[in-house]
Order: C-alpha cells, then structure tokens, then sequence
C-alpha cells in the first residue's frame, strides 16, 4: 500500500510563494504518475500538476508558469513549487498517486485514475 501525506500550505499574500511537500511510503512502483490536484469548497476537484515516473510534466493552464513539480527520489518526495501565488489558488491541495502510464495531460482532467490520496493540506492566498 501506498500512504502519502502532504505538508506545506499556509496563509499568504498574493505574490507570495509556497512549496508543497507529499512524502510518499510503501512501494510506489517503478511505473507511475504523481499529481497534485486541488480543490475549492463549492468548487469540482481540479487537476493542478502531473508527473511521469521518469520525466514529463502537465500543468493546468491557470498555472502554468507559476507552479513546478518535482520529486527527490532518494527520499520518496513530491514537491509543488508555487510562486506568484493568486487568490484564486486558494484551496485544499491533495497529494496523489497512480499506477498507470497514461499521458500526463489526460491525467490532469482524470483524476479517477488515481487510486491513493493524501489527507491535503490546506493553501489560502489573501489578496
């Protein structure tokens, strides 16, 4: 089984920056995707970012160029990068993770694809 937890969010202001941490354990398995997606109270779940087991990135439009995925492999780590944070970020973020080789961005709008979850961690972004 795979457990993964999420740490990282905050309160700050529009332009700020925050970086998301998702420590995963358990066999995560040497094909899979990553992926951060958030949600809004109200609001569908929204797929944020995606990543290949040995590279390849999507983003939602609405961050391209804001947010970063990465991963420390040695330590089982998922980070999200967000900087020029907006108020519309706000949301609770989840951590998840997908045992199959679909393409990155189809992933990004498919989140039922993706099968363990983190409990989320909590972003809110003041303007």
């Amino acid at each position: 089984q795979v457990q993964l937890v999420e740490s990282g969010g905050g309160s700050v202001q529009a332009g700020g920056s925050l970086r998301l941490s998702c420590a995963a354990s358990g066999d995560i398995g040497r094909v899979y995707r990553m992926g951060w997606f958030r949600q809004a109270p109200g609001k569908e779940r929204e797929g944020v970012a995606i990543s290949a087991t040995y590279g390849g990135t999507a983003y939602a439009d609405s961050v391209q160029g804001r947010f970063t995925i990465s991963q420390d492999n040695v330590r089982n780590i998922f980070y999200l990068q967000m900087n020029h944070l907006k108020p519309e970020d706000t949301a609770m973020y989840y951590c998840a993770h997908s045992r199959t080789n679909l393409p990155v961005g189809v992933l990004l709008r498919n989140s039922q694809a993706f099968g363990n979850w983190g409990q989320g961690t909590q972003v809110t972004v003041s303007s």
